[in-house]
């Protein structure tokens, strides 16, 4: 009697819940309380973003391929990275301590930049060589042309900033360095994210109030080993690709000054390339912690 009465119960449990489920809505009402056609649309939007994001990585990773591929032992290619911390450390013996290179290690770094006319130029034959780059650029530079900086970043190198405006600091009250440094802060956060790691001051030319200020962000101050004075606008890629061997010859390797904003640079730059691989350099590509 008693198995019966709970049969019974259980039977009668089962037909409430199925008269439940067929009375709850299978589907968001479209209007006029029409059933959209086709799948759900936060599924189908979901699905597109899979879609779209599946192509991405897998543009990327072709991509990655195939420029590992394409870097062979033919191409200058970069040797390693080194990882600097974000500190107000000062780098280069024109100035400052060296960094940790070996002997015939060399750092490619450029200024002035970015240029529209110029930098992708740079770019296309660092990439043609894998070799990587710091660019110091500028702070009116990068609000006129931010794409193009992160364009670099986006290709593997790195970036610090190069002042504002590029003026001679030591021409300048306290007050006016400070507000150029800001300037080239905001400008540099704005484009990339974050603060930069590192300042290169224009024309070489140091100053206690930029130092004590570069310090106490922790942005390291980058100056150089050897340059090709690549300013002038009659230079020759002959011209230049003489004075980078001469450099070398006496440096013998460290932190190399270029600028990307120069139209002969950017032309002579594939021969200059090839000037370190025949004298058989090797890149070093300097990177920094990611800010906290």
């Amino acid at each position: 009697m008693d198995t019966a009465r709970s049969r019974a119960k259980m039977s009668r449990i089962r037909t409430r819940r199925m008269a439940n489920r067929a009375s709850r809505p299978v589907h968001i009402a479209g209007p006029a309380g029409r059933r959209p056609a086709g799948p759900h649309p936060h599924r189908r939007q979901h699905r597109m973003r899979l879609t779209v994001t599946s192509a991405f990585v897998l543009a990327a990773l072709s991509a990655a391929t195939a420029t590992a591929a394409e870097c062979g032992p033919e191409k200058l290619g970069t040797a390693r990275t080194l990882m600097l911390k974000r500190e107000g450390a000062a780098y280069g013996t024109n100035q400052h301590s060296a960094l940790p290179l070996a002997k015939g290690e060399v750092v490619l770094t450029f200024d002035d930049g970015p240029s529209p006319d110029n930098t992708p130029l740079v770019l296309k034959a660092l990439a043609d060589q894998c070799a990587k780059a710091t660019f110091f650029m500028e702070g009116q530079q990068l609000r006129a042309y931010p794409d193009l900086a992160r364009r670099a970043i986006a290709e593997g190198h790195s970036a610090g900033i190069h002042s504002d405006t590029h003026p001679h600091m030591q021409a300048l009250s306290a007050q006016q360095q400070l507000d150029d440094l800001k300037l080239s802060r905001a400008a540099y956060h704005a484009a990339f994210g974050q603060e930069p790691p590192a300042y290169r001051f224009p024309f070489l030319e140091e100053t206690p109030t930029l130092l004590e200020a570069l310090k106490q962000a922790n942005i390291t101050v980058a100056s150089i080993d050897l340059a090709i004075n690549d300013w002038i606008p009659e230079d020759t890629t002959a011209v230049l690709a003489d004075r980078l061997r001469a450099s070398l010859d006496k440096a013998g390797g460290g932190i190399i000054l270029m600028h990307d904003a120069n139209g002969p640079t950017a032309k002579a730059l594939p021969t200059l390339l090839q000037v370190l691989k025949d004298k058989g350099y090797k890149v070093v590509h300097l990177e920094w912690e990611r800010a906290k």
